[in-house]
């Protein structure tokens, strides 16, 4: 294997070893040879009724290897028909393991482990035969036995690319073939080509086919013969894996599509195409798979064959400016006027505030007579100012804008062919109806270019894409030129054409071409001069054409701006403008003339200078051809055809032929240098190589893909569909990620879920879809038949309700998809929805004039009441027709005639008054009807009314009297309003224009108007936060409200803000009383001193309620609105929701972080092959970087103890004997202990895992200690990615002297110089960079990159100059040499001599001045000559892999893998000279004896020991730090800890002990005053869950009880230290034990959710409560407490907490057998996805009331519930940052202990609010446990156990 040259271009394996000698091959059962008629050659059979007993293996010796290094492997091949096969081939990895890739056609599924992969091979059919078609209308291949017609296969399987996708390894070479029975095998061979079986060599030849391009025909003597006529694929079958096409299952072996050009349509039999499907995102090939399965559609989603991205992005913090009007960035934007026109001076250049606008009509009128000319051009810099004869100075509505557009949901309008690329990539734009869409990328943030008045027809950029060119539809088309990057219109011109469909810019810029149709419907053809336009030139036009013949798309070429491209119908046309005429000549199409042309396109890549005869200009077309033409010889040069890859009809049995095959249309192409990229009516967007040769990626989307664009480098392809969704394909990632959805037809309706942030809508296209507001991504999609139009959200569920044209009302549930209820009461269409405020009831109204009450408080939604002839006839008041007073008693709609407006009772729809409209404006000399009505939220007295004479009409709910009116509303009737909550804003809607207004009307000017929308606005309201505005019509307009909110609570000095509530009978739900804005909270808030939590109370006092009270304190707030838009009427307090800013300012757009996270795992290094190198322990959590630790000596807690050490770490434990200092890592905290009072002292500057520590030699210098901590990159990768940190103690002191960051990785270990001048720090296999350092001021000296992963460092201890590393290259010597202030470092390579093989040095220490001992992962130990860095002695020292070398004179120790820890005497050693050839120790006569070795209980990865070697520490894995004595052969345990995460930690009563338990297994009980393990319980292949003690007051009666995973409870006695009894109440893994409070009996729950009682006696099972099944159980607690109060028999109270977010409590007396259900709680919450990881549902009682049960788990709020069993509700609320994942109550002080996933420990008072957070571990929480007294707590994260000391807050 030493050269591969011998195996190019392939190798014939059959050939290579003689298999008919069977010298190098063996033969096993029945095989034989004979002449098969069809091949007409000798082939093999193999049969036998067991195919592993009759087989041919290659080679014959197993521990032979074939060594064969190409990448494919070739099997020609037939399977008996009937039969079963096998065939296994064993391949080497580079990492050295052999894998095992097998297929067969046995095989159900695909499994896989680290050494195999089994694959289920499909067998194919013939031709026409009825297995052919049974496996098409099965979809799927004929699993099982061979079919009878079953054809000779070849088979090519890409062994580099199975390995790296299953397994993530590196594919070296192939070692064996073993073939099966039951088969005929031809031959086989390996190949790095990519083989065509069916062209032949003089086929290759024409199409250009050649081995140096990677490709080529198959080798004669492996190819099967075709006769003259014939066609390959016609008589055989070949089986390609990974198959190119998109046959499912993906994980099997089977035939795939066939190629799309390789032969004409009649030649071609494709499988039938299957839809695609989802893929587990939390499979380990996710980012591998084929693409079809990348891009499927959400499990949310109704509809199929959608292209999304799994994790849905969120946006970013939209600039303030984005629609600003300064100079630097004159973005035009929805421009807004006021109602009264104002006098004002003219436009300042400089001032950006101008916000008049100027009424469409009104602009273009002085055009409307105009004749055509030969120019056009009108610059149009900014928006105009218009000045009014009133006086300058007037009051009016503030700020000015009140609204911003923020972000539009929709894509479209005209035309969904226009998308475009910038030229950087990052950005797209595109048309929305009026608007045009700049939309970046990666964070989905949107800026506008406003200015046109009807939809947007056209989109063109130049070359460089400063220029942006667009066009408007409509009669007068409108053509306007803007600047990019600036935003502003350059020049506006009219065109006297309508349907301007298509423009093009040149490269340069200088040249636009339009096409449109004149006013005879002519084909007109516009050529602009735009040269001068971006300096303020005039747009001139250059040529100009009418002509009959259709064209469909026109291009500038990019190589001259006087020449053009068309397509169209019947033709393709070359264009050439030449003074000042424009003329074109026709592609001679032959029998092609009758054609439907779609698009064209030149290669992107080609230079502008390349020769006029190499230019290839590319066609697509309606029937599936595209053209290749000939652009000098105007000819076609080359036709193809895109045809479909399946059957429409089973029935249809003709073949399809290259003319009479109904081909797929292709609606675009766009060719790049590297491929070609086709979009297609059934879908798909497809990726080719020039030559059409084969799709090499594809991406299907739900609808006809009606545009392609590639990126300017190739890597990403931009695809549009005809229904509305935007997306694009990263080609390197294959991933897809969609941009944006969007409705197809006018949304006719909306609401908004202010919890989840959620809006749906209703649309004439059929379907009703849920947003996430902040993300624009679609959720939901529901699709009916029937057409809807009014939609409603239920104001605290996840429900909402859909009214249809057919009358049918349906309420559907989010959360589970499925339809709560079906309603037909109705004849007519829905022209109102909507829910109480309350949520208890809910409305619908039809145009018929019915009317519907029903309880919403049911999930079935009964009907109440129908009431018929109440509401006013016709559609025109839909969709909000109705309107519920805030406090649900009202509801108001316009009926029974349109001039009468009714309010009924809410309720019982009983009619409390009319108002007639038509008689309150008596000097009207029509009659005035009503069209809209709307309750003012503040007030419900004021009921808003809009009229068809252009009013609102202010009317009282209690009299009916008129109290205000406002007239001319809009220029054309109002179709829509609201009001804000707090009533000082009106929102209206009238034609494409929102208004708002000052809903007192107090001002001189007291609206502002905002244009945007092209179509009539159908409905307009706020959110429920009140901080943005939704309108809806053409498509979706979200905008940012920028007026202040009010700010009720005005008092700031007050320490307590109330906020009252109504009197209703809800007021007591706590869910429902807030005084945020809805959105759950993110952050916790900057403590200040003292800090306190927010906290809602709610309790009845003097029958009065209460709603969210504070606690306040001078705690800055950041402000819920930018700080340049606070005024006096901003809010101060902590009611404001500064969490949510907060939210914007740490959001990542996740789709950005997803694709980086691809190109990282692309990148990223492998790991090396030895235990030596530190790897940090995976963890889901993430850090809060916003926590505030508590300031010194006023901790509430003080960390007292730290138990256990991390086995993880490599190095990271010192010991210096002369010094006195011992010191070593748990998770990261460093903790200093004295050996002789066994006293600790913890540092703390961390928050993740350490890895390795150091210590200084000079004792003189002062004790100095570092420590690494290494911070995980984001997902954005490592550039992105925190450097770890380095941090320098003063042990003495007990502080940080300094810190370093510098590695990006980890650091894999540390080094002080022997003078501790130098600090050697080392980085990880992801960043293998050596640092040299400074101990002076701890500035880097010096730095080299080295090729490979370093595992080992040291200085060696003569000389401060010198050191050494080692690594997975070999051994480094370097050499510090210093001149003046500079340093430099020299490093020098040696290989790892060959005597040992293929090893990686792993450990190393110097021996005296010139010796130097290096470890292998084989076990190897090697004797290096510093001097002459030559290796000259080697002994096999272990079996393992050696981690860890220390030399203390003449001893040499060796810890491994293998557990043994040995010393040797190495004396010898020194006294051997270098030889030329590397010498064993048996061979150099020389000895190095092993004096004494001691087996520990794990894998070692630390060790330090005394200047004699006669003692010392070692650490393990395990977790323990084991004290080593030689001299007299002890060992005892210093340290112990779990190795593995820790369930539960529980002090006994006394608490002089703890008790631990682990998913190991092991059951510990530790002294709460040494720290010391007492006794250990081990049970073997189990993990234990959850421990207790017994509450026995005497020592010798005290147990454990502990429940596993096999559903068992054991019960230890610690007297005895043996078990005393074993339960098996469960059948599940048991989640939580507890003793009962007299400890009568045990109760324990199971995973399943069952509870048992069983008796700590005899074992037996008492009883089974049920109540809880199907939901895990969490918590069981048992307290004593007297229940007569609660009207219930019992002594003792107990309650259950379960996953479903129910807790039971129950009183009970055991000794009587009694257990009655006290109270049973449900807390909602929100949906959530499947598979999500939620929080666990927690419940105590609380310690000083135990009528109080505390709660916390999943819901709408992060919080702490206290729960009053007295009363009967929820009495407080206390608001968390964050999810708990724990909580402990302390039985003084009213303390309570919560932990959270982002590594915080929060102490928080219970009565006030004030609470402190503790950063010390470094993973997510899983318990904590205050002691019985609660004087001290545990907290617990992974193994990780911190004891901490309770001062109080």
């Amino acid at each position: 294997m030493a050269s591969k040259g011998w195996q190019q271009p392939y190798v014939n394996i059959f050939k290579h070893v003689k298999v008919e000698d069977w010298r190098r091959s063996a033969k096993e059962g029945d095989v034989s040879s004979y002449t098969d008629k069809k091949l007409k050659c000798t082939v093999y059979r193999i049969r036998g009724p067991v195919p592993a007993n009759s087989y041919i293996l290659v080679p014959k010796v197993i521990n032979q290897s074939l060594g064969l290094t190409g990448h494919f492997f070739y099997l020609l091949f037939r399977p008996t028909p009937g039969k079963y096969f096998v065939v296994h081939l064993d391949v080497a990895a580079e990492e050295g393991q052999v894998i095992r890739i097998s297929f067969s056609n046995m095989f159900k599924e695909f499994k896989s482990t680290a050494t195999w992969l089994q694959f289920p091979f499909l067998c194919g059919a013939a031709k026409d035969s009825v297995y052919e078609s049974t496996s098409k209308s099965a979809k799927h291949g004929l699993v099982g036995p061979a079919p009878t017609s079953v054809r000779w296969t070849c088979l090519m399987l890409d062994l580099q690319y199975t390995l790296s996708v299953y397994l993530n390894r590196c594919y070296s070479h192939l070692k064996s073939v073993k073939l099966c029975a039951n088969m005929a095998v031809k031959n086989m061979f390996t190949t790095d080509l990519l083989l065509d079986p069916g062209i032949s060599f003089s086929e290759a030849k024409l199409m250009g086919l050649a081995s140096s391009l990677g490709t080529g025909p198959m080798p004669r003597e492996m190819s099967f013969p075709v006769p003259k006529g014939g066609h390959w694929h016609d008589l055989y079958d070949y089986i390609k894996f990974p198959s190119g096409g998109t046959k499912l299952p993906f994980d099997s072996i089977q035939k795939a599509s066939p190629q799309p050009e390789a032969r004409s349509a009649s030649n071609q039999r494709s499988p039938e195409r299957e839809g695609s499907r989802c893929v587990n995102l939390s499979k380990a090939v996710q980012d591998r798979v084929s693409l079809i399965q990348q891009i499927t559609n959400p499990k949310l989603l109704k509809r199929n064959h959608t292209p999304v991205v799994a994790n849905v992005p969120e946006l970013d913090v939209v600039p303030r400016d984005l629609l600003s009007h300064s100079d630097d960035q004159q973005q035009e934007s929805p421009c807004s006027s006021s109602h009264q026109l104002t006098s004002r001076p003219p436009a300042d250049p400089d001032d950006g505030g101008v916000h008049v606008y100027v009424h469409p009509e009104d602009f273009f009128s002085q055009y409307e007579g105009e004749s055509e000319e030969e120019f056009a051009c009108t610059p149009a810099p900014r928006p105009v100012s218009l000045l009014s004869s009133h006086k300058t100075k007037q009051q009016k509505l503030l700020p000015d804008p009140i609204l911003r557009l923020s972000r539009i949901i929709g894509f479209g309008g005209a035309t969904t062919k226009c998308v475009l690329w910038t030229k950087s990539g990052d950005a797209v734009v595109y048309p929305c109806h009026a608007i045009i869409v700049s939309m970046k990328t990666s964070s989905n943030q949107q800026r506008f270019f406003i200015g046109h008045t009807d939809k947007v027809s056209a989109l063109a950029f130049n070359g460089n894409t400063t220029l942006l060119a667009s066009a408007q539809t409509g009669n007068n088309s409108v053509v306007r030129v803007w600047n990019y990057h600036k935003g502003n219109c350059l020049a506006m011109f009219r065109v006297h054409a309508h349907s301007l469909s298509c423009l093009s810019f040149s490269r340069g810029g200088g040249i636009l071409c339009g096409v449109g149709k004149d006013n005879h419907n002519k084909t007109m053809v516009v050529v602009w001069n735009t040269l001068n336009v971006g300096k303020g030139g005039e747009v001139t036009i250059l040529a100009k054409a009418h002509t009959d013949v259709d064209i469909h798309t026109m291009k500038v070429t990019f190589f001259d701006d006087t020449r053009l491209v068309s397509c169209g119908r019947d033709n393709i046309r070359l264009w050439r403008v030449r003074n000042g005429m424009l003329r074109s000549c026709p592609v001679s199409l032959g029998e092609y003339h009758s054609m439907d042309f779609t698009d064209v396109a030149f290669e992107e890549g080609s230079s502008s200078d390349q020769h006029l005869d190499d230019r290839t200009l590319f066609v697509s077309s309606r029937s599936g051809h595209i053209f290749e033409i000939d652009y000098s010889r105007v000819a076609i040069r080359n036709v193809r055809r895109l045809l479909p890859a399946q059957q429409q009809h089973a029935d249809r049995r003709e073949k399809w032929s290259f003319n009479t095959g109904p081909g797929i249309a292709i609606n675009s192409i766009s060719v790049s240098s590297s491929f070609c990229a086709t979009g297609s009516e059934d879908g798909f967007l497809r990726l080719w190589p020039h030559d059409f040769s084969a799709v090499f990626l594809e991406a299907e989307h739900e609808g006809p893909v009606s545009v392609v664009s590639a990126s300017f480098d190739s890597l990403h392809v931009l695809a549009a569909t005809s229904t509305g969704n935007l997306g694009f394909l990263d080609v390197s990632s294959r991933g897809y990620n969609t941009l944006m959805r969007s409705h197809t037809d006018t949304v006719l309706g909306f609401s908004i879920d202010g919890v989840h942030r959620h809006l749906t809508t209703a649309s004439s296209d059929g379907t009703v879809r849920i947003w996430n507001m902040d993300s624009l991504h679609q959720l939901y999609d529901f699709v009916s038949e029937d057409s809807p139009c009014s939609v409603a959200f239920h104001p605290s569920e996840q429900i909402f309700c859909c009214g249809f044209t057919s009358g049918i009302v349906r309420v559907f549930d989010i959360s589970s998809a499925k339809l709560l209820a079906e309603h037909k009461q109705h004849r007519g269409e829905v022209v109102g929805l909507a829910f109480s405020p309350d949520g208890e009831f809910m409305y619908s109204a039809d145009s018929q004039g019915s009317l519907a009450l029903y309880n919403s408080s049911e999930e079935d939604h009964n009907v109440i009441k129908v009431a018929c002839n109440v509401v006013a006839r016709g559609t025109e008041r839909a969709p909000d027709a109705l309107s519920v007073s805030s406090d649900s008693c009202c509801l108001a709609f316009v009926g029974p005639s349109e001039y009468i407006v009714t309010i009924a009772d809410a309720r019982s729809l009983d009619e409390l008054l009319h108002v007639d409209v038509s008689i309150l404006d008596v000097e009207s000399s029509r009659l005035d009807s009503a069209l809209k009505v709307c309750f003012s939220p503040a007030s419900t007295e004021h009921l808003l009314v809009t009229t068809s004479a252009n009013k609102i009409l202010w009317v009282s709910t209690k009299t009916g009297r008129l109290l205000r009116e406002v007239s001319k509303v809009h220029k054309h009737q109002c179709s829509s309003l609201a009001v804000s909550e707090d009533s000082r804003f009106l929102l209206t809607a009238g034609h494409n224009a929102v208004k708002v207004w000052d809903y007192n009307m107090q001002h001189d000017a007291n609206s502002q108007m905002f244009i945007g929308h092209s179509q009539p606005i159908r409905q307009v309201s706020f959110t429920p936060d009140q901080l943005g505005v939704v309108s809806v019509g053409d498509a979706i307009f979200l905008w940012d409200f920028l007026a202040n909110p009010v700010d009720f609570l005005t008092d700031s000095c007050s320490p307590l803000k109330v906020g009252y509530i109504s009197t209703s009978k809800t007021d007591t739900d706590a869910s429902g009383i807030q005084l945020s804005n809805g959105m759950p909270r993110q952050t916790a808030p900057l403590p200040s001193s003292p800090p306190r939590l927010y906290i809602s109370t709610i309790d009845q006092v003097d029958q009065e309620p209460l709603g969210s009270l504070s606690f306040c304190d001078d705690t800055p707030v950041i402000p819920a609105i930018p700080a340049e838009e606070s005024g006096p009427g901003s809010s101060s307090g902590p009611a404001t929701s500064f969490l949510k800013v907060t939210d914007l300012l740490h959001t990542s757009p996740l789709n950005t972080n997803d694709m980086d996270a691809v190109k990282l795992k692309q990148k990223k290094p492998v790991r090396p092959d030895c235990y030596r190198h530190f790897i940090p322990r995976f963890k889901t959590s993430s850090l809060d970087q916003a926590v505030v630790a508590p300031q010194p000596q006023e901790e509430g807690i003080k960390l007292k103890a730290v138990i256990g050490y991390n086995g993880n770490g490599r190095g990271n434990m010192v010991w210096s004997p002369d010094q006195g200092l011992f010191a070593y890592s748990c998770g990261c905290v460093v903790v200093v202990e004295y050996l002789d009072t066994g006293r600790q002292r913890h540092f703390q500057g961390h928050s993740e895992e350490i890895s390795c520590l150091a210590v200084t030699n000079d004792a003189q210098c002062g004790v100095q200690l570092v420590m690494l901590l290494q911070t995980v990159a984001s997902a954005a990768g490592g550039s992105n990615g925190n450097k770890s940190l380095i941090c320098i103690w003063d042990i003495r002191k007990g502080i940080c002297r300094s810190t370093i960051s510098y590695h990006r990785g980890a650091v894999q270990c540390l080094a002080f110089s022997r003078d501790d001048r130098f600090l050697l720090s080392v980085g990880d296999f992801s960043d293998p960079e050596v640092a040299l350092w400074s101990t002076k001021n701890f500035k880097l000296l010096s730095s080299v990159n080295v090729s490979g992963p370093i595992h080992d460092a040291a200085f060696s201890p003569s000389t401060h100059s010198q050191m050494a590393c080692v690594g997975s290259q070999g051994a480094y010597f370097c050499l510090i040499h210093s001149q003046g202030l500079d340093v430099e470092l020299k490093v020098q390579r040696v290989k790892a001599p060959v005597e040992v093989g293929d090893v990686e040095l792993t450990a190393l220490c110097y021996h005296r001045e010139s010796l130097l001992f290096t470890g292998t992962n084989r076990g190897h130990v090697c004797v290096w000559d510093v001097d002459m860095q030559r290796c000259f002695m080697t002994w096999e020292a272990d079996e393992g892999e050696i981690g860890v070398l220390l030399c203390r004179g003449n001893r040499l120790l060796t810890g491994s893998n293998t557990r043994w820890l040995r010393q040797w005497e190495v004396e010898a050693v020194q006294d051997m000279k270098p030889q030329e050839k590397v010498s064993s120790v048996e061979d150099s006569g020389k000895t190095v004896v092993l004096e004494q070795e001691v087996m520990l209980d794990g894998t070692i990865v630390s060790a330090a020991f005394d200047n004699t070697a006669d003692m010392g520490i070692v650490g393990t894995t395990a977790g323990t730090l084991w004290y080593i004595n030689w001299a007299d052969s002890s060992n005892i345990r210093l340290v112990s800890g779990h190795k593995t995460k820790v369930n539960d930690v529980v002090f006994s009563f006394d608490e002089s002990h703890f008790a631990t338990c682990s998913e190991d297994g092991s059951v510990r009980v530790w002294s709460t005053s040494s720290y010391e393990l007492v006794v250990q319980f081990q049970v073997l292949n189990q993990a234990c869950g959850c421990v207790c003690w017994s509450p026995s007051s005497s020592k010798d009666s005290t147990c454990v009880a502990a429940g596993y995973s096999d559903g068992t409870l054991r019960i230890f006695r610690l007297a005895s230290t043996e078990m005393e009894l074993k339960l098996h109440p469960h059948q599940v893994a048991v989640t939580a034990v507890q003793y009962s409070a007299n400890a009568r009996v045990i109760l324990s729950a199971g995973k399943n959710g069952l509870v048992a009682v069983s008796s700590p006696v005899d074992g037996g099972t008492i009883r089974v409560i049920r109540d809880h099944k199907g939901a895990t159980i969490t918590t069981i607690q048992c307290v004593h407490e007297q229940c007569e109060k609660f009207g219930l028999e019992g002594n003792e109270m107990w309650l259950a907490a379960s996953a479903d977010r129910r807790v039971s409590v129950w009183a009970s007396d055991w000794l009587k057998d009694k257990c009655d259900l006290l109270d049973w709680l449900t807390f909602p919450a929100p949906a959530y996805f499947a598979g999500d990881s939620l929080p666990p549902s927690l419940a105590a009682f609380c310690p000083a009331d135990c009528s109080l049960v505390v709660y916390t788990g999943y819901g709408v709020e992060k919080e702490l519930s206290f729960y009053s069993l007295t009363k009967k509700q929820i009495i407080k609320k206390i608001a968390l940052p964050h999810w708990a994942t724990c909580i402990s109550l302390s039985s003084k002080s009213q303390l309570v202990a919560v932990g959270s996933n982002e590594r915080v420990l929060k102490l928080l008072q219970s009565t006030n609010g004030r609470f402190q957070d503790f950063l010390q571990h470094s993973d997510s929480l899983q318990t904590c446990h205050f002691s019985p007294s609660g004087t001290l707590l545990f907290s617990v994260a992974y193994n990780e156990i911190l004891l901490w000391e309770v001062k109080g807050l």
